[in-house]
């Protein structure tokens, strides 16, 4: 499989999306995604919302700040870790084709389920009669 994309694909950016894979592949990372979706956090709430404990979050957050996923600023005593968008929209980006295919596909169950729901009531009004 990994052959046939190289030939659509630069190997660069099969590559990038390899490695985005291979970071939100660990679920300790994605909670921490999760977390930074709605705010920045400093590594002490990120530890206690998660109940991780302090050396593992910084472990995952430096994974998650080296891949570009979240970046740090600093505010007076500590640091604060918000999420940056760019891997996830490339990640988005390459999803598209797919959600399209399920989609179509999504709607196509959906009408054959409605016209077997309209055939079903329309039996159930014949046996009334």
């Amino acid at each position: 499989m990994l052959y046939t994309l190289t030939r659509i694909y630069v190997p660069r950016y099969i590559n990038r999306v390899e490695s985005v894979f291979e970071i939100i592949a660990e679920p300790n990372r994605r909670a921490i995604l999760s977390l930074l979706v709605s705010s920045q956090q400093s590594v002490g709430e990120i530890e206690r919302q998660l109940r991780m404990p302090q050396p593992t979050v910084s472990k995952h957050l430096r994974v998650l700040r080296d891949a570009g996923f979240v970046e740090s600023i600093v505010d007076a005593q500590r640091r604060l870790y918000r999420l940056k968008p760019e891997p996830l929209q490339e990640l988005d980006a390459w999803l598209a084709p797919f959600r399209r295919f399920w989609s179509a596909h999504v709607d196509a169950l959906e009408r054959h389920l409605d016209r077997m729901e309209q055939s079903t009531s329309t039996k159930r009004k014949t046996r009334r009669r």
